[in-house]
């Protein structure tokens, strides 16, 4: 059986640009959860905050060893851009992108699916404990 890790990332702003936080969720192939982050990252606009999430999922999955990746957003134009659908048009989400796409090369498999914010509201509630408490990572 594949060692699979599904990750819920969120990233949110309050202004845009505004001080911003991410938001993820790490689960097993079986949906038992593995950990959780939330922690604030400055001043971003909402877009470069889901980037970010994403780079920080993937840099945690990497250490932990997984070869195999699912990432869930409710961000459809950062699943679309990593999916190649999207170009990537905002020069400020460019080295981004990059960064993100330097670290989807470490996978044997890697896909993102873009999902219903519904269905992604434990990484929206990190991404509020970040912006609610600035100074703590959980």
């Amino acid at each position: 059986m594949e060692k699979i890790i599904k990750i819920y990332t969120d990233g949110g702003a309050r202004g845009n640009p505004g001080p911003a936080g991410i938001g993820i969720v790490f689960y097993n192939e079986k949906n038992n959860l593995i950990e959780k982050y939330s922690q604030a990252i400055g001043d971003q606009t909402n877009n470069q905050a889901e980037y970010e999430a994403v780079i920080f999922a993937l840099k945690k999955a990497k250490k932990l060893k997984f070869k195999n990746v699912e990432c869930f957003s409710d961000s459809e134009l950062i699943v679309n851009q990593l999916s190649h659908k999207y170009k990537i048009k905002d020069k400020g989400l460019q080295p981004l992108f990059i960064q993100a796409w330097n670290l989807m090369i470490d996978f044997e498999k890697i896909s993102f699916h873009h999902i219903p914010r519904e269905e992604n509201k434990e990484a929206d509630k990190l991404v509020n404990q970040a912006l609610d408490t600035p100074k703590k990572l959980f």
